[in-house]
Order: C-alpha cells, then sequence, then structure tokens
C-alpha cells in the first residue's frame, strides 16, 4: 500500500489529511466517496521513505525475529487478561515481567512506552512489522474501532495456530521421506568408497570381465574416492544450490518456472496448494468481517505466501475487483484458484454471507489438507522402501554379477 498527502474541500472547508490507497487512482476515488473536492494529491515522502526501509528489511526496533510461538503465546495471554477487564497498559506491564524471550520483552518494553507517550497500540504495534504482519496489525485496528480487541486477538491467535499447525504436518509429512532418501544416499556413498574397492581388487586378481553397469559404479566408486573428485562433487552442488537460489531470487522467469513446479509436483504439491488456500480463505474471512474492505484484504492476503503465481493471481484479481467486477468471475478467471474455491465464493456472494463463506473455504481446505497428509503417510513408506531397495539392492546385484558370470561359466 502506498501513501497519499491530500488538500481539498468539504462543505465549503479546506482540508488537508493523508490517506492509504494502493495508486493515485483509487486515492482519488476514496476522497470522491468521501465527498471531497481534491486540490491537491501527492504521494507521501515521509511514508514512501519508511516503506523503502520495509522493502530493505529493516526492523524498526526488532533487530532479531521472535519466534511465531512466542508471539502466540503472547497474543493468547493479551486476549485472556483482556477479557477479564485489565487495562492494556497494566497488561503490557504484566506480560514485560513474564515473558522470558530476551528480544520479546524488549520490544513489550517498547511498545508500552509508545502507549504511555499518547500512541495507540495498533500504531506501535506498526513498528515493528517483523514481528506483527499486515494482518495481524489490520485485525487489531478492527479491535479498537469496534471496542472488541479482545475476540479479535483471539482470531490473530486461532489464525496463527493454525498456520503453526500447517508448518508442523508438512514438516511432519517431509520429514519420513528426507530420512529415508538421506539413509539410502549416504549408505550408497559408503559403499562406493569402502566396499566396491573391494569387489575391483578382487576382479583384477581373477581377470574377470565385468558388466557395463558394474564397470560404471567402479567408475563412480574412483570418483568418489579421489579427493579431487569427491571435493569437486561436494563444492559442484554447494555452487549449484547457491547459484539456483540467486536465480530464483533475482531472475523473475526462473522464479516463476520453480514456484510453478513447487505448486503442481507431484504427491506434494496438492498438501502445498491446500495449505495456502486455507490461509488465504482465512485471511479474507477474517479481515472483511473485521471491516476492512476488499481490496485491501486481498493484498495483505498476499502476504501469505511467497508463491509468484498464487501473488499474480491475488493481484489480478485485486484489480478486477477494482474495476467492479464479480469476485465469483475473477477467481474463476485465475487458474491457479481451483474451481471449487470460486464455486464456494460465488455461494457466499449469491447469499450475502462472504464473511462465513471464506470461513468454510478455510475449514474445506483444513480437511482437505489433513486428508492428504493422511494419505502420503501411507503412500511414501512404501514408495521410500522400494526406492532404497533399488537404490542399495541395484549396487550390490551389479557388483556381484560378475561372479554369477564366473560360475555359470564353469558349469
Amino acid at each position: 500500500m502506498l501513501y497519499f498527502d491530500y488538500t481539498g474541500i468539504v462543505s465549503g472547508k479546506y482540508v488537508t489529511g493523508e490517506i492509504q490507497a494502493l495508486n493515485q487512482e483509487e486515492a482519488a476515488f476514496k476522497l470522491k466517496n468521501e465527498k471531497i473536492i481534491i486540490t491537491k494529491l501527492i504521494k507521501s515522502k515521509k511514508k514512501l521513505e519508511v516503506e523503502k526501509k520495509k522493502e530493505k528489511g529493516f526492523d524498526f526496533g526488532s533487530k532479531t525475529k521472535v519466534p511465531t510461538k512466542e508471539v502466540m503465546i503472547f497474543t493468547k495471554q493479551f486476549s485472556t487478561m483482556l477479557k477479564a477487564g485489565l487495562p492494556v497498559l497494566n497488561i503490557l506491564i504484566m506480560l514485560e515481567e513474564q515473558i522470558t524471550h530476551k528480544n520479546l520483552k524488549r520490544i513489550i518494553g517498547e511498545i508500552k512506552k509508545d502507549l504511555e507517550s499518547g500512541i495507540i497500540l495498533s500504531k506501535s504495534f506498526e513498528k515493528h512489522p517483523t514481528l506483527f504482519d499486515n494482518i495481524y496489525i489490520n485485525l487489531t485496528k478492527a479491535g479498537e474501532a469496534s471496542g472488541k480487541l479482545d475476540i479479535f486477538l483471539e482470531k490473530i491467535v486461532l489464525g496463527l495456530e493454525k498456520r503453526e499447525k500447517i508448518k508442523s504436518k508438512i514438516k511432519s509429512a517431509l520429514f519420513y521421506p528426507a530420512t529415508l532418501f538421506t539413509v539410502a544416499i549416504s549408505v550408497t556413498i559408503f559403499m562406493l568408497i569402502n566396499v566396491v574397492p573391494v569387489f575391483v581388487r578382487m576382479y583384477d586378481g581373477m581377470g574377470v570381465k565385468v558388466p557395463a553397469p558394474t564397470a560404471a559404479i567402479m567408475a563412480m566408486s574412483d570418483f568418489m574416492r579421489n579427493p579431487l573428485g569427491g571435493g569437486l562433487s561436494f563444492i559442484l552442488i554447494i555452487l549449484f544450490v547457491f547459484i539456483f537460489r540467486y536465480l530464483v531470487k533475482t531472475n523473475y522467469g526462473v522464479r516463476k518456472k520453480w514456484h510453478k513446479f513447487i505448486l503442481y509436483m507431484p504427491i506434494f504439491g496438492v498438501l502445498i496448494q491446500k495449505s495456502i488456500f486455507a490461509r488465504i480463505a482465512l485471511v479474507l474471512g477474517n479481515l472483511n468481517q473485521a471491516g476492512v474492505n476488499l481490496i485491501e484484504s486481498i493484498d495483505i492476503a498476499k502476504s501469505i505466501t511467497t508463491n509468484t503465481l498464487v501473488i499474480e493471481g491475488l493481484e489480478a484479481i485485486k484489480k478486477g475487483v477494482f474495476s467492479g467486477e464479480s469476485l465469483t468471475k475473477l477467481f474463476y478467471r485465475e487458474k491457479v484458484f481451483p474451481q471449487t474455491f470460486a464455486q464456494l465464493i460465488a455461494v457466499g456472494e449469491q447469499t450475502g454471507s462472504l464473511d462465513d463463506m471464506f470461513g468454510s473455504i478455510a475449514r474445506y481446505y483444513e480437511e482437505e489438507f489433513d486428508v492428504a497428509v493422511a494419505n502420503l503417510s501411507s503412500l511414501i513408506e512404501p514408495i521410500m522402501i522400494v526406492f532404497m531397495g533399488i537404490t542399495v539392492g541395484g549396487l550390490m546385484v551389479a557388483m556381484y554379477a560378475p561372479i554369477f558370470n564366473v560360475g555359470a561359466l564353469m558349469k
């Protein structure tokens, strides 16, 4: 979002102020809706400097990241104490004493000082963007405006819990295959370095002609045992990883292709899609319920993922909404979103309960995600066992093949 300084006339009086918008056209549109005759509208220099610092990664007080779990506990305690009727400043004083995480403790102290100097809570949170994201800040603003800060803090906690749950399930789903793959590769390297040379010496002494697969494995063994070969392989792998990461970060074409592969790769792509769609729906539902306009809600929802395809899809939808197009048609048009997503939104638009429908979409994709994780766990085990069998077993068969050939010739 950009910030604009404006000067205008309303009810015969000159007014000045600042407004947030996606671009100058939207800023003008918002001001006209407020019956303001615009005489001047320019980008805010002060806010532009802040945005540039944010893009460069400046932390504004939060020099070190705080784990999401710590933020979640802080928010949950905040909400509980607020519901009990304690004043916000008193809550922060108590939490500053209770919190053990060094960086979070320091940040709470800074927020407390801001409140004592008359700055509202949401503005204090804005000073720590790496700790409190756009979703957190906007829901806090909605809570302050409605006088139901405790309820909106509970929504934030729910969102954080679901995000951590999804991350945890993806990690657990990937842990088993990653472990088996690592074991298989480690065993293969061990055999190439320590076991295959024994067979090589034996076959050299016997003068046996080795088949092509065996010769290839012997060549691989020589390469791995050679300090230059093994070291070179390690350096090349590391170099490839660094170059690839650099290209993904700096080259749009490479990044888009990589993100597309991630989103549609076999087995794991489904998990990633469902987790992203669940979080987008949850964020849109909470922000719309909080009174945040749909365009800004979509803009904020982009921050829940780094996937270029999804971000571009949401950006196109946001532009379409600004142009007055139906949300259902826009979601149908963006192929990155499944038909089910658009169909459920259509029901929400027709019934006038879009907020509730976003909640239903989030629950639907969470359940689909849980089912996908369960199916993956039952599918991946036999696949990895077969992979290990082919890798290690194939290596052993190739090494024993010359012996089998000698036995056949002696008959």
